[in-house]
């Protein structure tokens, strides 16, 4: 006769329970959807501060692990530790599944932010930004607006800017909120004249109304004004966040002579993500595994990324290109949307409940 079935323990019971849901969690963040929280106020208002969403793995398909060896659920650390959650002893090549849609321009897309060279590529920070350049895009800023292929890009319904506000008094946190300004937007001046505000045209327009405000100026920098932090480095092309470019994004098999401005504005893409050995820049010139290039093909697709936040975002103007093998997936829905400076039931914002991101 066979023996009765031992019956689990309720330790082992919920050992397997623990098992199976971190299983699944893992698999389905893996595969389908990923959380992630909005930490910065660079794609306001379009997204906010305290805004919780969803990631959509599928839209782009899903990247195949590179780091293989993680502790399942985590991403650089072990919770609440400076432990590394990971080994890099063992690396994949890249690898993704068949999605529903290549990456389209004005795509909210997250992505792992490219010059966090110190974490396998898979491993960096999440960045959420917009795409408003796709391979082969020719990307400009003029006076603060975004050209794309020589014609004028679409707005985000609730774009901001940064604007130099003096008034005749000093204003409060009460007043900027009457407006729909946090107090993460605005920032009083040092000799007490006035603030700088991060808003958005509309409310711009209205607080120019007010009796207590003396004059309002978009704050944008001049043409021809060089900016040592702008994307390509040790470039002095004149260029600053508000007039920018004209520059290509590379596109998977672009040809390009390796001209010394093209090395200038290349040549660190080529060095960094497209998988070479030893890639060297001297005096203008692309050395490769000690060869000089006069030509070179990208082995892969790029992305220009721009907050919504324009004055107040660190994106492709500052870094540089973002490479298709660093895409994460599609900003999809939100599901949540807390306000920090509100309390309780107050906290939550009902209106983004379950909304789409556009």
């Amino acid at each position: 006769m066979s023996q009765p079935k031992k019956k689990k323990s309720a330790t082992r019971e919920w050992l397997d329970a623990l098992v199976f849901a971190v299983v699944a969690a893992s698999l389905i963040r893996w595969l389908l959807l990923e959380p992630f929280t909005i930490p910065t106020a660079s794609m306001e208002k379009s997204l906010l501060v305290g805004d919780f969403l969803f990631v959509s793995k599928m839209h782009y398909g899903t990247r195949i692990p590179k780091t293989v060896l993680q502790v399942p659920l985590t991403h650089q650390k072990i919770w609440g530790t400076d432990i590394p959650s990971y080994s890099d002893a063992i690396q994949l090549p890249y690898y993704r599944l068949p999605g529903f849609s290549d990456v389209e321009r004005n795509d909210v897309v997250v992505f792992n932010y490219p010059v966090e060279f110190q974490y396998p590529s898979d491993l960096k920070t999440n960045y959420i930004k917009r795409a408003v350049g796709i391979p082969g895009d020719v990307i400009e800023v003029k006076a603060g607006e975004l050209v794309v292929n020589g014609q004028a890009a679409p707005k985000p319904e609730e774009m901001q800017y940064s604007y130099d506000l003096i008034s005749n008094r000093p204003l409060t946190v009460d007043f900027f909120a009457e407006y729909g300004v946090n107090p993460d937007s605005f920032m009083a001046f040092s000799n007490g004249s006035g603030y700088m505000v991060f808003a958005t045209n509309e409310v711009i327009e209205r607080l120019k109304t007010s009796p207590v405000v003396v004059s309002i100026n978009k704050r944008i920098e001049q043409a021809g004004e060089n900016n040592s932090r702008i994307f390509p480095a040790g470039s002095n092309y004149g260029w600053n966040a508000d007039n920018y470019g004209p520059l290509q994004v590379p596109a998977k098999d672009w040809t390009i002579e390796m001209t010394a401005d093209n090395v200038l504005r290349y040549g660190s893409t080529i060095e960094h993500y497209e998988g070479h050995g030893q890639v060297d820049i001297r005096d203008g010139e692309l050395f490769i595994d000690g060869q000089k290039i006069d030509s070179y093909t990208f082995k892969q697709d790029y992305y220009f990324m721009m907050g919504d936040n324009r004055h107040d975002s660190l994106d492709s103007r500052f870094w540089g290109f973002v490479p298709e093998d660093h895409i994460v997936g599609k900003a999809w829905f939100l599901w949540l949307s807390l306000d920090k400076y509100e309390s309780m039931f107050g906290k939550i914002r009902w209106s983004r409940f379950f909304k789409g991101i556009n």
